[in-house]
């Protein structure tokens, strides 16, 4: 959940991200802008709304970050998960509501279904290469851990992968309807 609030803050720094990366201005707005209208599109129920009259109810030490507490309070969500942990202490939320970091909700989040955590990697690899290069499940979970530092995240993952491929029964490499042959192709009983 999320309020349009947290939408124009994403695509600044989106954009942000995409020119320091090299993008020229108006190509790193112009695919900002597409993320936004991509996030509203697929998750449409998620932008809260009627936030408004809570913002600045609850004396956060940075008045910027109010419309975070108001809007997770209208969406009932039990945690605002961000990197701005520091400006939303514990003692001035409502009881109920807790701050998490992006690899504290990652790693939460994994250690529930480790091997349906490694499907959803799965799927983002497979639809990778429509802009930038193709990349494999291990791209993706090298890029969770270096650069977002989802270790306990990305831990649990290669563990239920590893664990799940042991649990696979092997595959023979012929039929089993098939008849089998000896070394000079000739049918063995």
């Amino acid at each position: 959940m999320w309020s349009s609030v947290v939408l124009e803050e994403l695509e600044y720094e989106q954009r942000t991200k995409l020119i320091e990366r090299g993008n020229e201005p108006d190509e790193a707005s112009k695919r900002a802008r597409h993320l936004i209208e991509q996030v509203r599109q697929h998750f449409d129920d998620a932008e809260v709304s009627g936030w408004e009259g809570l913002e600045g109810t609850y004396g956060l030490p940075d008045p910027d970050d109010e419309h975070l507490v108001a809007a997770a309070v209208v969406a009932n969500a039990g945690a605002i998960i961000t990197l701005n942990v520091r400006d939303l202490p514990a003692d001035r939320l409502p009881h109920g509501l807790q701050v998490l970091s992006p690899k504290e909700f990652a790693g939460n989040t994994v250690s529930l279904d480790p091997v349906r955590a490694c499907i959803a990697v799965a799927a983002i690899a497979k639809r990778s290469g429509r802009i930038g290069r193709i990349q494999t499940e291990e791209d993706i979970l090298e890029i969770l851990n270096r650069r977002y530092g989802m270790t306990s995240a990305v831990g649990m993952m290669r563990q239920a992968a590893a664990e799940t491929l042991h649990l696979r029964p092997p595959q023979p490499r012929v039929s089993e309807s098939e008849p089998q042959s000896n070394a000079q192709g000739l049918p063995t009983e």
